[in-house]
């Protein structure tokens, strides 16, 4: 089975611009994301998908694999899904699954690809999957930039929203505390079909890509991790996350051909 992994990846960021190429541990963040990535067994083969050349520049350098999209892209699901096209052409190669991993998880690991990935190999209906990770703090909780997430008894979503959910308005300090983690595992076909569906009233409300799904009345399937992670959306994110990663124990492994 042809598995890959897609980092879509711009310097134009609207919230924090220039931020794949920021530096932790002297190794850029898009470096981090790639060759933590490319650490997963299950996967075929790991590609940036950018349309900077400043990334480009940088990925050739270092031996990564880069495609290079559009600068038209509003979503990263359709810079993943142009990029999907272009290496089946370069690799003459038809891709199974396609794992959309954000540019801002320096700090995914292998383990977590291969559980967010385990689901579509199991379940023949699952087309699209999602990690969910607990969260430690009710500042976390309360943070709109991270994606909060309720899901039923068969951890299919509910729903997703920048503001904290479930609520606890009613005095209750034990609600779950859930985010998406952006690693998302998509069936080929399902990922191009999914950007044909139209877009969203709530997914444009709250700028969450898989609430297109459930406003089309389809699953998307969480998959816990226990992880510890954290995505980058700000210098402050930024900070924290090179505290995190110090001892880290797989950037020995790549620290040094990443810079």
């Amino acid at each position: 089975m042809n598995i890959i992994a897609i980092i879509p990846a711009r310097m134009g960021s609207s919230r924090y611009p220039g931020k794949p190429l920021a530096l932790i541990h002297h190794v850029p963040m898009v470096g981090h994301v790639a060759f933590r990535t490319a650490m997963s067994p299950i996967l075929s083969s790991t590609w940036v998908a950018t349309c900077d050349p400043i990334i480009e520049d940088y990925c050739q350098r270092v031996g990564l694999n880069c495609v290079m999209t559009g600068d038209h892209h509003v979503r990263c699901s359709t810079r993943t899904a142009e990029a999907l096209l272009k290496i089946e052409d370069l690799t003459g190669q038809r891709a199974d699954i396609v794992v959309m991993v954000q540019g801002d998880e320096p700090m995914v690991r292998p383990e977590m690809i291969d559980a967010a990935v385990r689901p579509l190999l199991d379940e023949a209906a699952v087309n699209v999957t999602n990690l969910m990770a607990e969260m430690e703090t009710v500042a976390e909780f309360e943070d709109p930039n991270e994606v909060k997430v309720v899901v039923d008894r068969a951890s299919d979503a509910l729903y997703f929203s920048r503001e904290p959910i479930p609520s606890r308005k009613k005095g209750s300090d034990k609600v779950p505390m859930r985010k998406q983690v952006c690693i998302i595992p998509f069936r080929r076909d399902y990922l191009l079909r999914f950007n044909e569906m139209e877009e969203s009233p709530l997914e444009i409300y709250e700028s969450v890509d898989m609430l297109r799904i459930l406003e089309h009345g389809e699953k998307v399937r969480m998959v816990p991790t226990a992880a510890r992670t954290w995505s980058v959306d700000t210098p402050e994110d930024l900070a924290r996350v090179a505290r995190l990663m110090e001892g880290d124990d797989l950037m020995a492994a790549y620290a040094d051909k990443a810079r």
